[in-house]
């Protein structure tokens, strides 16, 4: 992998599925009473090439989940962990980050909502050096919703972060969210349960970071395919992102940390764009 500044190899915006790319994505798949689901999205995560590592969280689910994720243990970049009580999400989230050794690392959720093949999308930006965290934005590249309700919620508690924050996200709800390992786990989480979009989002924007969007395709479950997210969730989301611009930076991020001075100053430091064939400028 190229080093910090360095402009190296150029890569393409948008990285064709299947195109070769070195294994540097670490895989958290939360999961909780989703056999019906899980098999297919782990056989789907594998075969992606950017794929280093895949920690499967076992949520202390009821319905063999965890029996189906073992039977994927035979392929070294597995990892499998039960915890022996259901904690939440974020639990789940933080377990399975404390595993992650690969550079960088993506949420997986194990319902199928979130496709896999959308990772070398995710990706670029950050291989490029052009940002260090990317959501993947649902409703452009193709979408299918079942409740209009849910969509008005996320926009609502997006405009809440954007408000707090003074930032400009589309969609702070989003279960994908890829970003550098080492940033993930300087973010110092402690949300359990689905709060935890709301807290990774927070302690980004409150850190000073530029969150980057991009298109992804969408396909959202309904309740009697085995959706969780309640508005109760959203009013966590909304008490979460409160207490988080209302709190020190001492008492959210323990003693100042010169990683995310570095880290800024170097994406500042670099192209915005990506640059057109054959283009040698620097331009912003």
């Amino acid at each position: 992998m190229q080093a910090e500044g360095d402009r190296g190899p150029q890569i393409s915006r948008w990285p064709r599925v299947g195109k070769t790319v070195d294994p540097t994505l670490g895989v958290i798949v939360p999961a909780y009473n989703e056999a019906a689901t899980l098999e297919a999205v782990l056989t789907r995560v594998l075969r992606q090439p950017s794929v280093a590592q895949v920690v499967v969280v076992d949520d202390a689910s009821t319905d063999g989940s965890f029996d189906i994720a073992e039977r994927f243990r035979s392929d070294p970049r597995v990892q499998v962990i039960r915890h022996d009580r259901n904690r939440g999400k974020g639990a789940a989230l933080q377990t399975g980050l404390a595993a992650v050794s690969a550079p960088f690392v993506v949420i997986q959720d194990a319902d199928l909502e979130y496709d896999p093949l959308d990772y070398a999308r995710l990706m670029a930006p950050i291989l490029e050096g052009r940002a260090d965290v990317v959501y993947g934005l649902r409703g452009f590249a193709g979408h299918t919703a079942y409740s209009y309700w849910f969509v008005m919620g996320n926009h609502f508690v997006t405009t809440i972060a954007n408000i707090l924050f003074n930032s400009y996200i589309q969609d702070m709800a989003t279960g994908f969210k890829v970003m550098r390992t080492e940033l993930m786990r300087r973010l110092n989480l402690h949300a359990d349960r689905f709060d935890t979009d709301a807290e990774i989002t927070a302690r980004l924007l409150r850190l000073g970071y530029r969150i980057h969007e991009i298109p992804i395709t969408y396909y959202a479950r309904n309740r009697e395919e085995g959706k969780k997210v309640t508005w109760v969730d959203g009013l966590r989301a909304l008490a979460t992102m409160l207490r988080i611009r209302l709190a020190t930076r001492r008492a959210l991020f323990g003693e100042a940390d010169t990683y995310h001075r570095e880290r800024l100053a170097i994406l500042r430091s670099q192209r915005h764009l990506p640059d057109l064939p054959g283009d040698s400028s620097r331009a912003a």
